[in-house]
């Protein structure tokens, strides 16, 4: 029996985010968006809205559509000498379904897994749950959340078959620069490991340029064939209700195993999913979409910013740059909250939900919350209103 621990963070939302009137900050994918929305997005009024009435609902093509691999190939192929192949991407039901059948695939009871931390709870406790001894990489402040490839070197072993990390990173919001990901890919080469990057975020980057010497390619853009990505629709582009998620690599041999696996699991995506993720990854679409979310991930951590300055004597972050979560530690006469009866006491008081770190993310993040930025700007600003007047009286 494999022994499967509690998932404390989507244990944490479903208890809470039916509470009547709250205001989720919480929530990890920037604002959603309905079909007709994604229409008025479309920059060419002579293409079709996505959902044709005349398909037949089968199951579609297997490993997803010609059309939806071909522009996620694009999204790949960017900027680098060599396309990725479009045979080389498998279409999921999400990203967690991406992400759990690599491990499913690839990882055993004799193998060793080091996965950066804080990080989404699925990428070391399933490693766990299949057998494989994992090393937590730990994300420091002091460096920015920014993992540090000399911690790296004391954490490998002879058994160790895979690096994971989360760019950007889901709680801290930091992005892993391309030079630390460029010793990271140097580093996982000399040894053969295989390095998987959970890019659901990505191209979320708020607080860094695409023209910035640092700023970050996909991992399967540096030149390395035994690096995985795995992307969604859910976060960076607004339709986590499509459910529909990818895993890439330059190794062909991995997405064959993976798809091997996969008829285990699920024979193939929704047609209709396939059919919206397509449009919405069209070269009408894409650009206004990412505009949409780019624009108000920095309108909602400016907001959010002023209310760290404002209360800057009980609460401090990191501020993020890329995602759409990041890490506000709460202190009370100098000592870190108890941020899990902090953040049940907010939400009975207030209605405003965010997550407590330390119960999803471990015990050493007490005092720290997770706010999830990237929603409606109007909800932001009513929740950290509410906030301020808890923190008035409560913390001051």
């Amino acid at each position: 029996m494999v022994k499967i621990t509690p998932f404390e963070v989507e244990q944490w939302m479903d208890r809470y985010e039916v509470t009547p009137g709250v205001l989720n900050i919480a929530e990890t994918c920037c604002s959603s968006i309905s079909i007709d929305d994604l229409v008025k997005l479309c920059e060419d009024p002579n293409i079709p809205p996505p959902l044709s009435t005349s398909t037949k609902l089968t199951y579609g093509a297997i490993q997803g559509s010609q059309a939806l691999r071909e522009r996620l190939s694009s999204l790949y192929s960017a900027r680098v000498s060599s396309p990725l192949p479009t045979e080389n991407i498998l279409i999921t039901p999400g990203a967690i379904a991406a992400n759990f059948l690599v491990l499913y695939t690839l990882i055993g009871p004799e193998d060793h897994v080091i996965c950066v931390h804080p990080t989404y709870q699925q990428l070391y406790d399933v490693p766990k749950s299949l057998g494989a001894e994992v090393s937590l990489w730990k994300l420091r402040k002091e460096k920015k959340y920014i993992p540090d490839i000399e911690d790296l070197k004391d954490l490998v072993k002879d058994n160790t078959k895979m690096i994971i990390i989360n760019n950007p990173n889901n709680p801290t919001g930091a992005t892993i620069p391309k030079s630390v990901l460029q010793s990271l890919v140097d580093f996982a080469k000399e040894r053969d490991i295989i390095v998987l990057s959970d890019e659901v975020y990505r191209p979320l980057f708020h607080g860094i340029s695409p023209i910035d010497s640092d700023f970050p390619p996909s991992i399967v853009s540096m030149g390395y064939a035994k690096t995985i990505t795995t992307g969604s629709m859910s976060k960076a582009y607004s339709l986590a209700g499509i459910r529909l998620g990818w895993i890439a690599s330059r190794d062909p041999s991995i997405i064959e195993a993976i798809a091997t696996a996969r008829d285990y699991t699920t024979i193939s995506v929704s047609q209709l999913d396939d059919q919206v993720a397509t449009y919405a990854l069209s070269a009408s679409v894409i650009h206004a979409l990412l505009s949409r979310n780019i624009q108000l991930a920095k309108t909602n951590v400016a907001l959010l910013e002023r209310f760290v300055d404002r209360w800057s004597d009980v609460c401090s972050w990191i501020k993020p740059t890329g995602g759409t979560t990041v890490l506000v530690k709460f202190e009370n006469e100098g000592k870190p909250v108890d941020d899990v009866q902090f953040c049940v006491d907010v939400i009975e008081k207030t209605k405003v939900m965010f997550l407590p770190a330390s119960k999803c993310f471990g015990e050493e993040w007490k005092g720290y919350v997770r706010i999830g930025f990237v929603c409606e700007t109007e909800v932001l600003k009513e929740a950290l209103k509410q906030l301020s007047l808890y923190v008035r009286k409560n913390l001051i």
